[in-house]
């Protein structure tokens, strides 16, 4: 035979060797790389609702879950749910917010990572809440500490807050 057609790279000799390590990759490594990226994906609208502390972080966390069990049709919903400001929330609770963004900040204040007007702004939205009766006990010791931080404005607020409790 004067001259054999080879339409591969690779000499006749290692080409089972090769098909051999790719069936495995495929077999193995593909679908492993499948569902960490499904898996990414999914919760992906958490990670996003935990960014920008949506107030309803837990619940779109739930509907990240039940998307995984549901073959991901519920993933647009959750995806959109973390983008989309809830409209009655500030009417309810006076915040836009997370309750674990103000003990975030709280700390951030505590350590002297957070300006004034930053400190200020957090204890006007801590008041806001507590005037529609939305603190919890965490958030109200977290308003008193506030308060303990700035003196000439710990007055008015300590009192105010007497006045609540």
């Amino acid at each position: 035979m004067p001259g054999e057609a080879n339409a591969s790279f690779l000499p006749p000799e290692q080409m089972g060797a090769a098909a051999t390590g790719l069936a495995w990759f495929i077999i193995v490594v593909i679908p492993i790389a499948g569902i960490v990226l499904f898996w990414l994906v999914h919760v992906m609208p958490e990670k996003i609702a935990h960014k920008k502390h949506h107030p309803q972080r837990d619940a779109i966390k739930v509907l990240c879950l039940l998307s995984l069990f549901f073959g991901g049709m519920l993933w647009p919903l959750a995806w959109l749910w973390a983008y989309v400001k809830p409209v009655g929330y500030r009417a309810a609770y006076g915040t836009e917010k997370h309750e674990d963004y103000f003990h975030e900040q709280g700390e951030k204040a505590a350590t002297g990572q957070l300006l004034e007007h930053d400190i200020a702004h957090l204890r006007d939205e801590l008041d806001a809440m507590d005037a529609r009766g939305a603190l919890t006990a965490e958030l109200k010791q977290l308003r008193r500490d506030l308060a303990a931080l700035d003196p000439r404005a710990g007055d008015a607020t300590t009192v105010a807050g007497n006045a609540s409790t």
